[in-house]
């Protein structure tokens, strides 16, 4: 399908073209949706009844690009998402008005020609201010609610005598444009981070800058970092120009957009005041976050190292613990309990100095902008670097979750995605939906796919093999790589450091069975630690002084029922495929609970 062609130079001629040429106004153009934003008007905050939600669109000719604003009768046209970024659409009805002094083009009809489309060309604002209603009306810089206009035209300097740049939408920077500016939100910066090449050592910090068009992550190196990191703070608004735009460098950044700026000491930047502008003008012209909220129930529906956006209910947060990594850096990482009123919860995890500063209490609500969803033992999420934290945003969702928690949602029984909490023998909970009997597991093949399968299980330990059954273990904390003792000390040499003693660590093995078979399950420490309630050290001490007395401790752990939320994945193992049953969780079971579950399914619709 051809592109349909833009109609060149419209967007000059709807800026500055009289009001009352009818042939303007009715020459139905072709043009292009670079964005569409639900405006808000100050006055009628999120989540309130009341006036009409009204949308801003950017449109452009591929040459140039203005504002419009569409009639309220075609707002279905975006909730049933038939416009998006990137429309072109025929418009068959528009007009002008005029509103403080600006002049602005409302949409009242039109059709579709392609609702997905590449961008075309790279527009530019337009060129000079139309005309104005009052000639002699003082120029201004403002807007009122219902008319917020970040993409102004071009204005003059009455006093300085010289021309500002026009301000850009973030979507519409290139490599090839010299004199433009953004008005753009910082809703994330990093650390000042150290660096060494061939070249020498360094330093940088980056930061994502935001409008309502989209985002571009900003890299300040060597001298201005000294010059940049305590000017650009958190959450605030600046004018920016004068930066180089690059093509990004996809490996480090995870933002939507081909491009990114190189901050140079040459940048000029200027923070925007809005409080008194806010108040006097009813000004909602300030960026404001964007989310694109996934909700956590629907999270083993993405792929490995997909990112989202996540509003959670804060549900449990852990001490903040020091880790080594790959290259032997040290960090910090603080591991949190997330919940939300799909009675779904996650761990999520933080990093570096954002692991040390949280503090927000239990029962708050957190956005959480920029996390990655890993697989590691079940679902996870880790905040990103250029991830944001927004703890109790004015939005509907959060109105909405905090209603829900604090009616009782704190109390629910929730569906763990994070297999963990093993040590205690509780902790977490097992999906009804998932549980199978030996035989379904075996007859559905779980496993022998490339993609591992989760099921559960209800099941009596029948056996457990005794040898084997543990290891000594690096101490250096996330390690956990067996040790070789070597003349009076242990030895781990993936950390290259040697200890008087190692720590023991369970890996199990053992026989399962229900009504319908019998399966090998295997795990490692947290399991061995529920089904002895000893940790592997102490296992292992009784069986120096008594090995008759850790047989028996070992054999008392078995004929017990649990309940069992297992991960099935293929492995070869001498050029033989086979699967792996491993263990996730393992609890004991409630048997007021177990109960509870039955007599929900003789009322359910099953057993009538």
């Amino acid at each position: 399908m051809s592109t349909p062609n833009l109609t060149e130079g419209i967007c000059q001629k709807l800026n500055s073209g009289d009001k009352d040429d009818q042939s303007l106004w009715s020459s139905k153009p072709t043009l292009q949706f670079l964005s569409i934003k639900k405006v808000v008007p100050q006055n009628n905050p999120a989540g309130s009844s009341g006036n009409t939600d009204r949308y801003r669109i950017i449109v452009s000719d591929g040459q140039h690009f203005l504002q419009a604003m569409l009639a309220t009768q075609l707002n279905h046209l975006v909730e049933e998402e038939r416009v998006a970024k990137n429309t072109i659409a025929l418009i068959e009805n528009m007009s002008c008005q005029h509103i403080m002094d600006k002049r602005l083009v409302i949409i009242l009809g039109l059709r579709v020609l392609q609702r997905e489309s590449p961008k075309i060309g790279n527009p530019a604002p337009v060129i000079g201010a139309p005309p104005q209603t009052k000639p002699d009306a003082a120029p201004t810089s403002t807007t009122t609610a219902s008319v917020p206009s970040s993409f102004a035209p071009p204005m003059q300097n009455p006093q300085a005598g010289h021309r500002v740049n026009p301000v850009y939408p973030i979507v519409a920077l290139t490599p090839y444009q010299n004199n433009w500016r953004i008005k753009a939100r910082v809703v994330q910066k990093s650390e000042i981070r150290h660096y060494s090449n061939q070249r020498g050592d360094g330093r940088f910090f980056s930061v994502t800058f935001m409008d309502d068009s989209g985002e571009i992550k900003g890299t300040a190196w060597n001298a201005a970092v000294e010059d940049l990191y305590e000017k650009l703070q958190e959450n605030r608004v600046y004018f920016v120009s004068k930066a180089r735009v690059n093509l990004a460098k996809k490996k480090f950044s995870t933002l939507a957009n081909d491009y990114e700026l190189s901050l140079d000491r040459g940048i000029e930047i200027e923070e925007v005041h809005h409080s008194l502008c806010s108040l006097l003008c009813h000004d909602t012209d300030v960026p404001v976050i964007r989310y694109n909220f996934v909700s956590l129930s629907a999270l083993p529906d993405l792929q490995n190292e997909a990112i989202c956006d996540v509003i959670v209910a804060l549900h449990e947060v852990r001490d903040v613990a020091e880790i080594t990594t790959r290259n032997n850096k040290t960090t910090q990482k603080r591991d949190l309990v997330v919940v939300d009123d799909s009675k779904s919860s996650v761990r999520l995890t933080l990093w570096g100095k954002q692991a040390e500063q949280f503090s927000t209490p239990i029962g708050s609500v957190v956005a959480f902008k920029g996390v990655r969803v890993g697989e590691f033992n079940g679902r996870t999420l880790s905040l990103l670097s250029s991830g944001s934290i927004t703890v109790s945003p004015d939005i509907p969702e959060a109105y909405k979750l905090k209603g829900w928690y604090d009616d009782g949602g704190a109390q629910a029984s929730f569906n763990s995605h994070t297999q963990a909490g093993l040590s205690s023998g509780a902790g977490g909970t097992i999906n009804r939906n998932e549980m199978r009997t030996i035989n379904d597991v075996r007859e559905a093949q779980l496993g022998m796919s490339d993609k591992p399968d989760l099921f559960a299980i209800r099941a009596t330990i029948m056996h457990i093999k005794n040898d084997n059954i543990m290891y000594p273990a690096c101490l250096t904390p996330q390690c956990n790589k067996k040790v070789t003792e070597s003349q009076g000390s242990w030895k781990c040499e993936k950390c290259d450091r040697s200890y008087e003693k190692p720590e023991y660590r369970y890996i199990i093995s053992m026989a399962v069975g229900d009504h319908t078979g019998q399966i090998w399950l295997s795990g490692f420490n947290d399991v061995g630690t529920t089904l002895f309630g000893l940790t592997a050290d102490e296992l292992h001490s009784i069986r120096q002084e008594d090995e008759s007395k850790a047989n028996h401790i070992i054999q008392n752990a078995t004929c017990v029922m649990y309940n069992f939320a297992c991960k099935a994945s293929q492995q070869t193992f001498n050029e033989q495929n086979r699967v792996r049953y491993g263990i996730q969780r393992m609890l004991p079971l409630d048997y007021l609970a177990e109960c509870g579950a039955l007599i929900e399914v003789l009322r359910s619709p099953w057993a009538q």
